[in-house]
């Protein structure tokens, strides 16, 4: 999976509600269509061609049918990633908050 095609492919909001769709269970391309219905059936298809493309889901054909379903594997690395960068994050966020405290208390004590 490349990770940075796949978050940005996860960025967008009905990319999201796509795999929250397909999350649990496996569902045919028109019924994922259906569930957007203020949206075309080509955007609709576009976005679950960007989601196989990254990795995001798998696509299963069953005669003139295609079944769709998220690839927990990758989003469980996208998942993984995001809580590293989160948990890095916050170290650095810290070291910055004792950081800064350490120097307002010099301040007050010179």
């Amino acid at each position: 999976m490349d990770r940075d095609k796949a978050i940005d492919a996860f960025a967008e909001p009905r990319r999201r509600a796509i795999l929250e769709l397909v999350s649990t269970r496996e569902m045919p391309a028109g019924q994922v269509c259906a569930a957007f219905p203020e949206v075309s059936q080509s955007t609709v298809s576009q976005h679950l061609k960007v989601l196989r493309e990254t990795g995001l889901v798998f696509e299963r054909r069953d005669g003139t049918r295609r079944l769709y379903r998220a690839n927990a594997d990758a989003l469980e690395e996208l998942q993984r990633y995001l809580s590293d960068l989160w948990a890095s994050s916050l170290s650095v966020a810290k070291t910055l908050a004792e950081d800064a405290g350490g120097l307002g208390h010099r301040a007050d004590a010179g």
